[in-house]
């Protein structure tokens, strides 16, 4: 790791070890500087959970950015899209991670992404005989989708070869990451990132209530035939996707209910996502079935693999990313970075976001004025 000269080395702690807490941290390492501590009480090599969103993710990189101008002016999207085209490259440094391919945005809501996703590779719209059933508009594009096990666990390992310490704990308050009390943290670290997502919720210090969840539901399906993603987003609010993996499955949903915690699969909810998701592409269903007759659900209920919840860190006003100086003991300050909040964005958002989580950090360690609107609405 790079040191910068005439500068001690700061010691920092970040909160969080989803694909937030994880890539801020590595963008903070690799500045120089700074020996980083990730603290959190769930890591991607522990099995699948509700309490940790990422291993949910589908997930593709599709920028939804319309609905949150801080992801359009900062280009949080595009900075991230950059960074993990390059990493998708065959031969990358993620093996057995990204899937390129060929996806299709469908649209009844009155919206027109050209001005979020028009950067994305072979970018264009589709003409009407391309359209699916409930779709008015379309948009057709180079993305790719990463399979979050591989990729979380690259995360955590690179972090760790590059120097950084995990230390497993579940907090309380955001002071015992502060002052010294738990084994393996820095007795007096120089700043704090909170990268907590739904946790901001319930954490003492913080308790943001602007947080909530978004539950999403969503089916593996293996169906390595289909290469391509599709996704359609209504007048009515529905929406469904689909994206194929590398594995050869393809993961679909269309379940985002805010303020919902139920954490395990619900039967409503898995019919109304397969026959969603079979309107927008009977493709799904294997070949000599679509061959020869128009499919059900039931045909696509023999193909699934896995299904799972996840609660997505929503928050009013979109993502937290600001920082202020926390009263640690009476006698001592310690500034704390946010940057939460990402709802259904966090891999798409995630190298963006913690560009401006790291200028945040500097410009507070450096004594500058605290810029608590930069990348926020």
């Amino acid at each position: 790791m790079m040191q910068r000269d005439n500068e001690a080395t700061k010691d920092i702690v970040v909160i969080g070890a989803g694909v937030v807490g994880l890539s801020t941290a590595i963008r903070i390492q690799k500045k120089g500087g700074y020996r980083v501590t990730i603290i959190a009480d769930t890591f991607p090599t522990d099995q699948k959970t509700i309490r940790y969103t990422s291993h949910w993710a589908g997930a593709h990189h599709v920028s939804g950015a319309f609905s949150d101008k801080r992801q359009r002016v900062s280009e949080m999207d595009k900075e991230t899209f950059e960074i993990m085209w390059k990493d998708s490259e065959h031969g990358g440094p993620v093996q057995g991670c990204f899937l390129r391919h060929n996806h299709t945005e469908f649209r009844s809501d009155g919206a027109d992404p050209t001005e979020w996703l028009d950067y994305m590779p072979e970018f264009r719209s589709v003409s009407n005989n391309e359209l699916v059933p409930g779709a008015t508009h379309g948009w057709t594009f180079t993305t790719f989708t990463l399979y979050p096990p591989v990729y979380l666990n690259w995360l955590l390992n690179r972090f760790l070869t590059d120097g950084g310490t995990i230390v497993r704990s579940q907090l309380q308050h955001i002071s015992q990451a502060m002052q010294g009390g738990i084994s393996g943290l820095p007795q007096k670290p120089d700043a704090i990132v909170a990268c907590v997502g739904l946790g901001a919720r319930f954490l003492g210090g913080i308790e943001d209530k602007e947080v909530y969840p978004v539950r999403g539901q969503t089916i593996a399906l293996r169906a390595p035939w289909v290469k391509y993603g599709r996704t359609l987003s209504c007048a009515d609010g529905s929406y469904f996707y689909m994206m194929p993996r590398v594995t050869g499955d393809v993961l679909v949903g269309g379940i985002r209910v805010a303020n919902d915690w139920f954490p395990v699969p619900r039967e409503q909810d898995r019919n109304y996502v397969l026959a969603g998701v079979l309107a927008i592409c009977p493709e799904l269903a294997p070949p000599e079935v679509h061959a020869e007759r128009m499919p059900t659900i039931d045909d696509l209920r023999s193909l699934i693999v896995e299904e799972g919840c996840g609660l997505r860190p929503g928050r009013k006003g979109g993502i937290r990313l600001e920082a202020e100086w926390f009263e640690a003991s009476p006698q001592t300050k310690i500034p704390v970075v946010y940057n939460y909040g990402h709802a259904g964005m966090g891999f798409q958002s995630s190298w963006g976001s913690a560009s401006i989580a790291l200028d945040l950090l500097e410009e507070t360690l450096a004594g500058g004025k605290l810029d608590t609107n930069k990348g926020t609405n």
